[in-house]
């Protein structure tokens, strides 16, 4: 297995976002990569620098308008007078009318939530990230191994085609699994992470290539609260293609293991040819979001399950915040992964 990261994922720092109508520190902060670092160097793997695959797969999957927003809204919210950080103020009712002329207008139109400011260096790092997915899916479709891991930092499955939200930027996830489609007729994306990759599933739910799945917490009372619920199955041609599996809060490994099969079987009877792990860990009964209780032995368990499931397999590193078992969960979800699909065949 390889893994890929670039220092320049570390140059975004989003500073503060409105919880409960009070501003908290974004979770979301370079240390994390830099924890999740040490757990790879203690798998044995060197992370290797992603190389720069350009504009082109992240354009399969969003919107021109999007791409351009955030290239270049920092330099106009500047030249206006704003702040170091483009932060929205005010949200349209929907996006069906025309495309807004003012910066602020932007700023609403394409950031979901407050947890996504973009400052002079978030599109590097966005980038960046992206091209750490791209370089982990290529590894797996154009040079035949069976998985690779993606170190992406900022996260990507809250983001849509043209909306960033839950400090996600850009769906690295989504962007890995476009990538794949290249070799693979039929992709899965499964997406462990706590909270549900409401992104993920807007870029895909009219297709039936992908198949979106999500282990999460109940979104009723957990962000991103207006999506994630078992009904939602997909739309059109995607109708059937997406699935979700809201938990309870507080749910533990037993609860999480049980879905995951669900999911697994569901992957089955597609009849994927290869799957994307959006790889949350805040998961973990010692995250700061506290949704819900995996033990590192609950992640070793679901590195498991998943590396039976023996296709070729990108891993795409999504939630999981600083705390005391950050690393380890990321060690052992990677070590029995890693030891499961060693027993299938070349």
């Amino acid at each position: 297995m390889h893994a890929y990261f670039s220092d320049d994922q570390l140059r975004h720092h989003g500073q503060t976002f409105m919880v409960a109508g009070e501003p908290k520190p974004i979770p979301e902060v370079p240390e994390r990569a830099e924890i999740l670092s040490t757990a790879v160097k203690r798998l044995g793997l060197d992370l290797r620098e992603p190389g720069d695959f350009g504009m082109g797969p992240i354009a399969a999957i969003h919107a021109p308008e999007y791409l351009k927003f955030l290239q270049t809204i920092h330099d106009e919210w500047k030249t206006a007078g704003g702040s170091e950080l483009v932060v929205p103020s005010i949200h349209p009712f929907d996006r069906m009318g025309p495309y807004p002329r003012s910066h602020i207008g932007k700023a609403g139109f394409h950031l979901g939530d407050t947890s996504c400011p973009v400052s002079k260096t978030t599109w590097q790092s966005a980038y960046a990230s992206a091209q750490a997915a791209i370089a982990a899916a290529r590894d797996v479709r154009d040079h035949g191994h069976k998985s690779a891991y993606a170190l992406c930092r900022p996260p990507g499955h809250h983001a849509s085609r043209d909306i960033a939200g839950g400090f996600c930027y850009l769906n690295n996830s989504a962007i890995a699994a476009q990538e794949l489609r290249a070799k693979y007729d039929r992709v899965a994306i499964l997406d462990v992470d706590l909270h549900h990759g409401n992104g993920t599933q807007h870029i895909f739910y009219t297709r039936d290539d992908v198949m979106t799945l999500s282990i999460h917490a109940d979104p009723g009372v957990f962000y991103p609260f207006f999506w994630g619920h078992a009904e939602e199955r997909g739309q059109d041609a995607g109708l059937g293609f997406n699935h979700n599996y809201p938990l309870p809060l507080g749910s533990g490994n037993d609860v999480f293991l049980a879905a995951l099969d669900r999911a697994l079987s569901m992957i089955d009877h597609f009849s994927a040819d290869a799957v994307v792990i959006a790889l949350g860990l805040d998961a973990s009964q010692d995250d700061p979001f506290g949704g819900l209780a995996i033990t590192p032995d609950g992640f070793a368990e679901i590195g498991k399950k998943i590396g039976g499931v023996k296709l070729p397999t990108v891993l795409v590193q999504e939630g999981g915040y600083v705390s005391n078992t950050l690393a380890e969960n990321l060690f052992q979800f990677v070590s029995a992964f890693r030891a499961t699909i060693a027993e299938s065949p070349e």
